[in-house]
């Protein structure tokens, strides 16, 4: 089974037909690589693509200081925080106050 699979793959692949479809998909993905390099080239010229690529710039300044990494650890522990909280309060909702069995 599995050799008459590759063999009917195989005659499927180099048909006339598969041939065709090969060369058409080579043609419509070249011209889907022009497309986007010439929507990148006017992205980057462009108003947008100025401002994206200098808070990009940006943004990296601030990772390499360090800036970025502090934000984030003080919003985990805030974030955490508020967790802890929240099931403290849970906690105390769910457990009995004493003698009351």
């Amino acid at each position: 089974m599995g050799q008459n699979l590759g063999s009917a793959l195989r005659a499927a692949w180099e048909s006339d037909e598969g041939q065709q479809l090969r060369r058409e998909l080579s043609t419509g993905l070249s011209a889907l690589e022009r497309s986007l390099r010439s929507a990148a080239a006017d992205l980057s010229a462009g108003e947008t693509g100025q401002r994206l690529k200098g808070e990009v710039e940006d943004f990296g300044q601030r990772v390499r200081s360090g800036q970025v990494e502090s934000q984030l650890r003080s919003d985990l522990l805030s974030a955490l925080r508020a967790v802890n909280t929240e099931l403290t309060k849970a906690g105390r909702r769910a457990t009995p106050p004493e003698g009351s069995a």
